[in-house]
This record gives structure tokens, C-alpha cells and sequence, in this order.
């Protein structure tokens, strides 16, 4: 497994894990103080400097230009996945005054499962990730944690949702209608399945220190 942390720049809720030897950290424009907020080094800066200055003291810079298609974060995550990456965690992804962002960082982790990886963007206690035509178990790690499901496309059907409060069986969730909202995870490990169909999952985590 070859993971890739990226730090962009929205809301920094505390770090889960730090980047251990080997790792692929990349901070995306401002990601770059979320980092520095962190103490954590980042391996390469990207962006295009519309949100911070271009620091003078960092050596490993790719500048883009303002006028693209990618996101600041969409270009910091194929950059890791180019390099390989097949476990990207997101940090400031969510949050922020930036609706449009967050909603954008939730389509990249499709992006990601898509091309082989996973990808975990991290809110305030709280994690998303997505899934398509598989299965994912989630341990408890928090009694009466919250989960959530929203549907990423026109339709997901043959949805499991075992272990939960609300189970389901063989349901349909469309992205009109927002039925897998707030459940909670009742067993030690729940699992969901979806066999057509493309879903944004979130589960509590427990509250950092």
C-alpha cells in the first residue's frame, strides 16, 4: 500500500494519523499552512497561489495556472495517483466558506475508487469516502455513531445496509431524495453493499483530544 496525504485549504479539524517514511504529502495552495499547522513537511506544493503567496523558502513547487479545470485538491489528487498512490487521505477538504469545494472534494473520491484507490476526506469527526458496485465493512468507533449515505449519479440499487439502526435490503437510493441520511452504527463492524450504483459513505469518528 502506498499512501498519499493531501492538505488543502479548508477546514483543518486535526490530524487522524501523520505521514510515516515512504508516504506522498502534498499540500495544495493554502494546504500548504495546514500543514505548517501540523508540523509537517510537506514532499511538494502545488496550486496556483490564488489563496496564500508563493512561499520563497520551499523548494519543491509545481505552479499551475489559475484558469484550469482542475481544482487545486483534484490536481494534488491526480498527482498521487499518478505517483501510484492507492490511498489517498484528503485533510481541509471540507468546511470553509467554500460550499462548492467541499462538494467538489466528495466527487474526487469517485475520481479516485474509479481508478483503482481509495480515497478519505476528513471532516469534523467525521470521514467520507466512495463506493461502487462493492462492499465496505466499518467498524464501531463510537457508540451510536452516526452514518450516512448519499447516492453519486442518476440511481443505486441492490443496497445493503447490514449492522445499522436503519437496515436495508436490496433498496434504491436516488440523488433526489436523501433517505440514507443519519443512521447509526449498532454492531461492532456494519456493513454496506451496493451492487449498481456509485454512493458517498460517512461515518463518526471518535472526538480527537
Amino acid at each position: 500500500m502506498k499512501r498519499s496525504f493531501i492538505f488543502a485549504a479548508g477546514t483543518f479539524y486535526g490530524l487522524r494519523e501523520r505521514p510515516a517514511p515512504g508516504d506522498f504529502v502534498i499540500a495544495a495552495d493554502a494546504g500548504y499552512r495546514v500543514c505548517r499547522q501540523a508540523g509537517i513537511v510537506p514532499d511538494l506544493l502545488l496550486g496556483d497561489f490564488d489563496s496564500m503567496d508563493q512561499p520563497e523558502d520551499f523548494a519543491n513547487i509545481h505552479r499551475s495556472p489559475v484558469e484550469k479545470d482542475d481544482t487545486d485538491t483534484m490536481l494534488a489528487v491526480k498527482t498521487a495517483l499518478e505517483r501510484g498512490c492507492d490511498t489517498i487521505y484528503i485533510y481541509g477538504g471540507t468546511g470553509g466558506k467554500r460550499l462548492d469545494h467541499t462538494l467538489a472534494n466528495l466527487q474526487a473520491l469517485l475520481f479516485i475508487r474509479r481508478r483503482g484507490a481509495r480515497g478519505y476526506l476528513y471532516d469534523d469527526d467525521f470521514v467520507w469516502t466512495a463506493v461502487e458496485n462493492e462492499s465496505l465493512t466499518i467498524e464501531k468507533t463510537v457508540e451510536w455513531g452516526l452514518f450516512s449515505a448519499f447516492c453519486l449519479g442518476d440511481r443505486a440499487e441492490g443496497i445493503d445496509e447490514v449492522g445499522f439502526q436503519y437496515p436495508l435490503r436490496d433498496a434504491v437510493l436516488t440523488p433526489e431524495f436523501p433517505l440514507g441520511v443519519s443512521n447509526h452504527i449498532l454492531e461492532p463492524a456494519a456493513t454496506i453493499t451496493i451492487r449498481k450504483g456509485a454512493l458517498a459513505v460517512g461515518w463518526q469518528l471518535p472526538a480527537l483530544s
